[in-house]
């Protein structure tokens, strides 16, 4: 599914040098694995994960997404590979204040042309899926962390998003809400979806079947999980 050959990310400094936040990534990911990115704080591993979910613009080297070659394509062509393709789940939740809980989970189907009835039906079926049916009303300040969390997972994989991309999903989260998320994220691995989260979390990283380790802006290594 994902190619990083040569990736690299930098900022200019005085006098012509640059600050590397990553350097020489090359990564292979395969389409249905469950990918846990770890690191000291400053690794680059944030950084990673927005080249992936195509947010940052300012790397060289050579992304493949399902062949498609991230690096030629334009601005326009790669939110359009991105909404059609991947779910976002952050650390702080990211949920529009001013919308409430069934508006932001129509956003992402907006990005692609659902009609009005379908998206009705679509977010219907997620609520109870997620079990906030109660909930839909109601602005993400009436939440509290833990079910702002869950109505951010739930807008990730409305649209059935090839990948996933989780940015410390239970960093803000109680431990018994944060292995709630991690057993969904799981679950959706099971059933096909390709999950690549950043944690500081060796429990969480042991949901996943593989850990990529970043120290200083290098891949220092990449290894399997022992299957449970």
């Amino acid at each position: 599914m994902i190619r990083l050959r040569n990736l690299e990310r930098s900022y200019p400094l005085a006098k012509g040098k640059f600050f590397y936040v990553l350097r020489d990534i090359d990564i292979e990911i395969a389409e249905g694995e469950f990918v846990s990115v770890m690191g000291p704080s400053g690794a680059g591993k944030s950084t990673l994960l927005h080249i992936l979910g195509m947010h940052d613009h300012g790397w060289t080297g050579e992304y493949f997404f399902n062949e498609t070659a991230v690096h030629h394509l334009k601005a326009k062509e790669r939110a359009t590979l991105r909404n059609e393709n991947i779910g976002f789940v952050f650390q702080q939740y990211h949920l529009l204040d001013d919308l409430t809980v069934y508006e932001n989970l129509e956003i992402p189907l907006s990005y692609r042309k659902v009609s009005k009835n379908e998206r009705s039906a679509i977010v219907a079926d997620v609520l109870d899926r997620f079990q906030i049916v109660a909930k839909k009303d109601l602005f993400p300040r009436q939440l509290s962390g833990g079910q702002q969390q869950l109505v951010g997972v739930a807008r990730a994989i409305i649209a059935n998003p090839k990948l996933i991309l989780a940015d410390e999903p239970t960093g803000n989260l109680h431990s018994s809400q944060g292995e709630e998320i991690m057993r969904l994220f799981q679950k959706l691995n099971a059933e096909g979806t390709t999950i690549i989260q950043v944690t500081h979390s060796e429990k969480n990283a042991g949901y996943g079947n593989r850990v990529i380790q970043l120290r200083d802006g290098w891949v220092v290594e990449a290894k399997s999980q022992p299957t449970n």
